[in-house]
């Protein structure tokens, strides 16, 4: 598990909170409100959009093709360097990584760490200027599917380390002298982590209690709390740290960004943490007790660590659907192989309707995943478009559609899907290590933000341009005044904005007939695009501050606009490859095929539901009103508590888990 659980929950009113961005409401962090808490996380917002959005257009109704197509290709020379690096990292990954051997024996031996940091891998995305490798967001994801097709930890290890570790927050905040004190040694091998999340502390920032006192002298600060899910914890030797500075005479305050060193005196790591997947990952408990971390080593400043993490993630996210990509074209792969060579009732099992299926359920999704993320990296590469949308939305699709991959190859295999990699081995067949994939796979709609949170994450962002001109008229907290000035210009906004959803190229026979056989995706696109804005603008303006509340709709409002992305970049890439890449047409057209219907599901489960119903039924749970249905059973001990208390002070564990590798020689 990784700690990247930073992201808000959307907020009704669309305003940010007083003072300084990140700043703990007064008093304590014990009894925080939720208002509070939804301003502290909102305040933390990157609020302007000075760039154009291809999923930003898309919620409000606009297919705004011209901003993918024609396809973005990476510069020729850049890439002829990339595909050096990747040549040598596969060769690294096929002869001296054993996948099968980091999962028996739950850990990366030292000799991997090692020949990693001698290819550079751990400076894959740090600037040449400061050692690494400056590769570009499509080439760094390209080297973590590859490695983490033989080793999902070994992937995660170094998305860990450079994709939300040091490495990342100071490419886009650091000092050029904290870039040049610190990024030279994380290329050369060194490992980073990121530390935001605490034991009672996930996606509620509001609540962080790791503290940075400054010191009387000015020299730096104190830290002092404990941080949960670290992921590369016990290894790191450069930490990035959240904590929250007090606000007093000459200093803002405010939940702020660190460079900690990983071996400061005072700090302990209590446990390596250990999960159902994932097994090689190095994942900590950390306690802070009294370390001094000089006023060098802040990042941006006092106050402005929540919009550093949330800033961070933007581009760190795609790390985590490289390696859902590389998990379905190795399921396409086992899939495709034994569905060819497995026979029942005389005919081959992947010729069997009930199997074809999945087969091409698998083969499509595969195609779209990674369309989806080769379109995000293009994107973020030439930095002319805010993807912060689509990178959430690359996030969330692949991460749910890479756990049904993985589901459905069990199920082609069977009882083979279900046993591990070693009895099949032990019996003399093909260790296919599909069990080990599904563990492996499942973290991935937890971590980088839940599932639950990325839907009101990106749904606070789809109707951002709803609330920049309207969000008074339903902030309970808006005077008649700003409720007044609100209702101009949200009168202004929709008189011009409602007539565009009526009608569009999608309703003419011949839009987008450039596109051949995949014209009529597109046309479907355009009309599901314009129909999802009126259904979100209809939504506000029946339950206004409510909607922020429906959290099902608003999650099957994200769902559309994820299918809707995933149909239009398939579509320009198949396009774009016609010549070179024929069969990719034949690809997209199955994609967007399924794609509709599972949009159609989603459009009349917006309106057609259970959701109320479901709300007043969770009450009754809560309430223990059907406790009796738990009886028969044995239940979970209850002598322990659910969230283990803490509080600041010396550790009192006796042995450190920390973990350092030897430099390589």
């Amino acid at each position: 598990m990784e700690d990247r659980s930073a992201d808000p929950p959307p907020s009704g009113s669309g305003q940010a909170p007083s003072g300084a961005a990140g700043q703990a409401p007064s008093g304590a962090t014990e009894g925080v409100s939720e208002k509070e808490a939804r301003q502290v996380a909102e305040g933390a917002r990157q609020t302007s959009w000075d760039r154009p959005s291809f999923g930003k257009e898309l919620f409000l109704g606009r297919l705004r093709l011209d901003l993918i197509d024609p396809w973005p290709r990476p510069d020729p020379a850049e890439q002829a360097r990339a595909e050096e690096f990747l040549g040598k990292l596969r060769d690294f990954v096929a002869s001296d990584m054993d996948g099968a051997a980091i999962e028996r024996d739950a850990r990366i031996p030292d000799e991997v760490f090692q020949g990693l940091a001698r290819l550079g891998a751990f400076g894959m995305k740090i600037d040449r200027e400061y050692g690494g490798l400056g590769l570009s967001n499509l080439h760094y994801c390209r080297a973590l599917m590859l490695a983490g097709s033989v080793s999902p930890a070994i992937g995660a290890l170094l998305s860990a380390h450079q994709s939300i570790g040091v490495p990342q927050p100071l490419k886009m905040f650091g000092t050029d002298e904290q870039k040049q004190r610190f990024l030279p040694r994380l290329a050369a091998g060194e490992v980073s982590a990121f530390l935001l999340t605490e034991p009672d502390v996930g996606s509620d920032p509001a609540r962080l209690a790791t503290s940075a006192e400054p010191t009387p002298d000015g020299t730096g600060y104190r830290l002092n709390g404990v941080k949960l899910w670290a992921t590369n914890g016990t290894v790191a030797t450069q930490l990035v740290v959240l904590a929250r500075v007090p606000k007093t005479e000459g200093h803002r305050g405010g939940i702020t960004a660190f460079v900690v060193d990983g071996d400061a005196e005072g700090i302990t790591v209590e446990r390596r943490n250990a999960f159902v997947g994932l097994r090689g990952l190095e994942n900590s408990l950390t306690r802070f007790h009294d370390v001094f971390v000089p006023r060098e080593n802040v990042i941006g400043g006092e106050g402005k660590g929540l919009r550093i993490a949330l800033s961070t993630l933007t581009t760190g996210r795609l790390s985590l659907p490289a390696m859902c990509v590389g998990a379905g074209k190795w399921a396409l792969n086992v899939a495709r192989e034994w569905s060819a060579e497995r026979v029942q009732w005389g005919r081959p099992v992947g010729e069997h309707e009930a199997v074809a299926q999945k087969l091409s359920f698998i083969a499509a999704t595969t195609y779209g995943m990674e369309t989806m993320l080769d379109l995000c990296c293009l994107l973020a590469d030439d930095d002319r478009n805010d993807i912060r949308i689509e990178a959430a939305l690359v996030k969330l699709y692949a991460s749910e559609m890479a756990w049904r991959i993985a589901d459905e190859l069990v199920q082609i295999r069977g009882g083979r899907g279900y046993e591990t990699a070693e009895s099949l081995a032990a019996r003399g067949e093909r260790p296919a290590a599909v069990e080990q994939m599904l563990r492996d796979l499942r973290i991935n709609r937890i971590f980088e933000g839940s599932t639950e949170i990325m839907h009101l994450l990106i749904a606070r962002e789809a109707v951002d341009a709803h609330l920049s001109v309207a969000g008074d008229i339903i902030d309970p907290d808006a005077g008649l005044g700003r409720k007044a000035r609100a209702g101009v210009r949200a009168g202004a906004f929709y008189a011009r904005w409602l007539p565009t959803l009526a009608v569009g190229k999608g309703q003419q026979p011949t839009g987008y007939a450039e596109f051949g056989p995949l014209a009529g995706h597109l046309r479907h696109v355009e009309r599901a695009s314009r129909k999802l804005a009126r259904s979100t603008f209809y939504a506000m303006s029946r339950w206004q501050g409510k909607m922020e509340r429906k959290q099902a709709f608003l999650g099957r409002v994200v769902d559309i606009g994820a299918e809707l992305f995933a149909m239009s970049a398939v579509c320009v890439r198949a396009h774009s490859e016609r010549d070179t890449r024929p069969e990719n047409v034949e690809l997209a057209d199955l994609f967007c095929r399924q794609a509709r219907v599972r949009v159609d599901a989603l459009f009349t489960a917006l309106w057609d539901n259970t959701d109320s119903v479901d709300v007043v039924a969770a009450k009754r749970i809560l309430a223990g009103r059907y406790a009796a249905l738990e009886d028969g059973i044995i239940t979970p001990p209850a002598d322990l508590p659910w969230v283990t208390p803490w509080t600041p002070g010396p550790t009192t564990v006796t042995t450190d888990a920390r973990r350092r590798i030897p430099p390589p020689s």
